[in-house]
């Protein structure tokens, strides 16, 4: 009875350990004794989504994930034709091309394949951006210079990985240069700001000049009417009083004294040394 049970066991266990299985993104190849296994061509067998077998305690199997990978890494500097420093930020679309090559060149290691990847790439965009200058890179020519990098890298043999897509994400100065271009604007900003500053207060100069300059002949102008109306204020005063003393003088002569007593005696202390029979007491001398 016990033999009839260990003979499903172990059928169970050959078919578990023979069977294996390759998710849908994925391929697999089979290693045995340390080596890829082939077909009678030679060519690496791989291994498509589904259900596989294999020889059991013989073959071993490594899945690989084949679907479009980014490999988005801190940003690198780069030098151009001119001799000058940048900073590009870029991304890599990349995925496994030949499994084989892949797995004995990283062992199947993906942060293995990206650092070997992002070499090659540094290396292929180096190349490439030290034959343009910053103006290319930056402008219309920038699709060109990603586009000739995807070619140069298109497929890496030696890795077994094709290189699906390169693009730059950013393009900075390095901070030192930065830095100076920034102190650089900054003092031509101070410049432009100071002439126009300058200009500016050469012009409330002429505004406040010319508003000065209206002002004084407004004043002139307004002292001249005043003087003018003044002089005939006078003058019509002076002829009215003339034509009322014309009409009685010695009313008018009376008056005069009475106002010469009101101002002469106005203060107790005042003291005159007159004669008696002087014209200044012409009228308190008349008898009535």
């Amino acid at each position: 009875m016990k033999r009839f049970l260990i003979i499903p066991i172990a059928l169970a266990l050959i078919f578990m350990s023979s069977a294996f299985v390759v998710t849908e993104g994925h391929n697999g190849i089979v290693m045995q004794f340390s080596k890829v296994k082939r077909d009678s061509e030679g060519v690496p067998v791989a291994y498509p989504p589904g259900l596989h077998f294999k020889v059991p305690f013989i073959d071993s199997v490594r899945i690989m994930d084949t679907r479009i990978q980014t490999l988005d890494d801190q940003a690198d500097r780069f030098v151009t034709s001119e001799k000058k420093d940048l900073i590009i930020d870029s991304y890599v679309k990349w995925q496994i091309d030949d499994l084989a090559v892949y797995y004995l060149a990283t062992g199947g290691n993906k942060m293995q394949a990206e650092a070997l990847l992002k070499r090659k790439i540094n290396n292929g965009l180096r190349s490439e951006i030290g034959s343009h200058t910053i103006k290319d890179i930056v402008s219309g020519k920038r699709g060109e210079v990603m586009e000739t990098a995807l070619k140069r890298m298109a497929r890496s043999s030696e890795l077994g990985i094709q290189v699906v897509d390169v693009r730059i994400k950013k393009i900075n100065l390095p901070d030192e240069v930065s830095s100076s271009i920034y102190k650089r604007m900054r003092a031509e900003r101070l410049a432009v700001a100071k002439e126009h500053r300058s200009q500016g207060q050469e012009k409330s100069e002429v505004i406040r000049a010319n508003i000065d300059r209206k002002i004084s002949i407004m004043l002139a102008t307004a002292n001249k009417k005043s003087s003018e109306v003044r002089g005939a204020g006078d003058a019509e005063s002076s002829k009215i009083f003339a034509d009322s003393y014309a009409q009685d003088a010695e009313f008018f002569a009376f008056l005069r004294s009475m106002k010469a007593y009101e101002k002469s005696f106005s203060d107790k202390d005042d003291v005159m040394v007159l004669s008696p029979d002087s014209d200044f007491f012409k009228y308190m001398n008349t008898k009535g």
